[in-house]
């Protein structure tokens, strides 16, 4: 281990990176089965969710291994969220647009996503996703962590637990804080989520439990506080479905089969690229489908990897993180990895904080995670059983900490607060990182150039900008 990963070095120990894997896993773990989902429209049980699943863990840890082998890193991946929701959009369209089953759609799609990897693949070895990394100013990636935070907050005060009412007057989910301070009024909450109320009195109590564990036990230096404290969580959020809901939390293991649906997965999304499909879309189509994925997750990732490497000390006075290729041909490899098994485009996991911030320092805390993903296609059912409130406790806690980031900007410089501000509040309101980058790249570039600061800008930040610019406005 110590020669594979170098934890002396990099200040760390086997049980550390263990914990620290680990910990990553339980506050991704809900991508195994919310993927499948959102790309297939709910349709549980049947055999393209089923192969999606099986997908989803093998892509997974294919990526992980890429990130733990090559470039000795804790970041942890999968389908990225955001992304899988614009794929099954552009599924859906497909099928409208061609007359194609789902199925058919699904595997023309996939093409678009075998394209993508193959580019940065590409990209990768020849350095240009690194120099688009260096292109990126000093202020903007020292704010990318604060806005990966306030990001962090966002999903789990709000639509990481959010409880759906059953009146027909609420079809839309209501979201934990604004149910919580709702229920200082009752007579108008209360009578209109019915049932539902109880559950959002729940998740509440053990989403601020969990967290305040979390902080007590890290106050104290205790190893591993941030697993401890989702366990807590976890553990009261199931004694409250037994006593107050009169539910068993563990029902769903009954019926839970433990056996990995490999026929599935090779009748429908092995290698199923349906390429007489995808031409169908038209070129056009396609190609702006291509640069809209690959500049999403070109920035998510970086951003990503920037942010959680600042907040672990990772990165030099310049910002600059070593071993940045690697991690980003990880990246790219477990992308083909998701095309060729059959999901959508895998990326970098903002989650992977939480590990970064158990301790985790080296690949061995990426390969615990993806082992973890893999064994998933055995126990997914035990998986799913973590309640979400229990990683909200963690993602809050993770996100306060990294937006003390915000210490290294230099507030009386304009160029750096202003891009900073817009990229804190786009990150949080639009679910993307590579959108929050783009805002504060473009800011950067007027206020330099409006302030007669022409040469501080690189070449390439000017087409960076340019390209956000097209983006935004033509709204690919």
């Amino acid at each position: 281990m110590e020669k594979l990963f170098k934890l002396k070095q990099n200040g760390t120990t086997v049980r550390t990176e263990i914990v620290a894997g680990l910990t990553t896993f339980m506050t991704m773990a809900y991508i195994i089965a919310l993927n499948p989902n959102l790309l297939t429209n709910f349709d549980t049980g049947s055999a393209l969710w089923n192969g999606v699943f099986m997908a989803t863990c093998i892509a997974s840890f294919v990526g992980m291994l890429c990130m733990a082998f090559m470039a000795n890193k804790p970041f942890a991946m999968a389908p990225g969220m955001g992304l899988n929701s614009f794929f099954a959009v552009v599924v859906s369209n497909i099928a409208a647009l061609t007359g194609m089953s789902y199925t058919e759609s699904f595997q023309s799609a996939l093409v678009i996503i075998l394209i993508e990897g193959v580019v940065f693949v590409v990209l990768s070895v020849l350095n240009v996703r690194e120099k688009i990394v260096s292109a990126i100013p000093l202020g903007v990636r020292l704010g990318i962590a604060p806005g990966i935070g306030l990001m962090l907050m966002n999903i789990g005060l709000g639509s990481n637990v959010g409880v759906y009412a059953s009146g027909n007057n609420f079809a839309t989910p209501f979201y934990v804080m604004r149910d919580f301070f709702g229920a200082l009024t009752p007579s108008v909450i209360r009578d209109n989520m019915g049932p539902e109320y109880s559950t959002m009195v729940l998740t509440v109590v053990t989403m601020f439990i969990g967290l305040f564990v979390i902080i007590i036990l890290a106050h104290k230096n205790v190893k591993g506080s941030v697993l401890i404290g989702m366990l807590a969580a976890s553990v009261v959020y199931w004694a409250g479905e037994a006593i107050f809901l009169n539910v068993n939390p563990f029902a769903s293991l009954k019926s839970a089969s433990f056996m990995p649906p490999f026929q599935d997965m090779a009748s429908t999304t092995l290698f199923k690229f349906n390429f007489r499909g995808f031409l169908d879309v038209g070129l056009f189509t396609v190609i702006t489908l291509v640069i809209t994925f690959c500049m999403i997750d070109m920035f998510d990732t970086i951003g990503t990897l920037v942010g959680t490497a600042s907040r672990a000390g990772m990165i030099d006075k310049k910002g600059n993180m070593p071993n940045m290729k690697e991690a980003l041909l990880s990246d790219a490899i477990g992308t083909v990895a998701g095309a060729c098994t059959g999901t959508s485009t895998v990326t970098t996991f903002v989650e992977s904080a939480a590990g970064v911030e158990a301790g985790g320092r080296t690949g061995l805390t990426a390969l615990t995670t993806g082992i973890l993903f893999l064994a998933c296609i055995f126990i997914a059912p035990i998986a799913a059983l973590i309640p979400a409130a229990a990683t909200s406790a963690a993602l809050i806690y993770v996100g306060i900490l990294m937006v003390g980031g915000l210490r290294n900007i230099n507030f009386d410089d304009m160029s750096q607060v202003v891009p900073v501000a817009l990229m804190l509040i786009a990150m949080p309101i639009s679910g993307s990182i590579g959108h929050g980058i783009g805002i504060a790249l473009i800011a950067y570039t007027v206020i330099k150039v409006f302030t007669g600061k022409t040469k501080d800008i690189s070449v390439l930040t000017y087409v960076i900008s340019a390209l956000f610019l097209v983006k935004f406005f033509l709204a690919v």
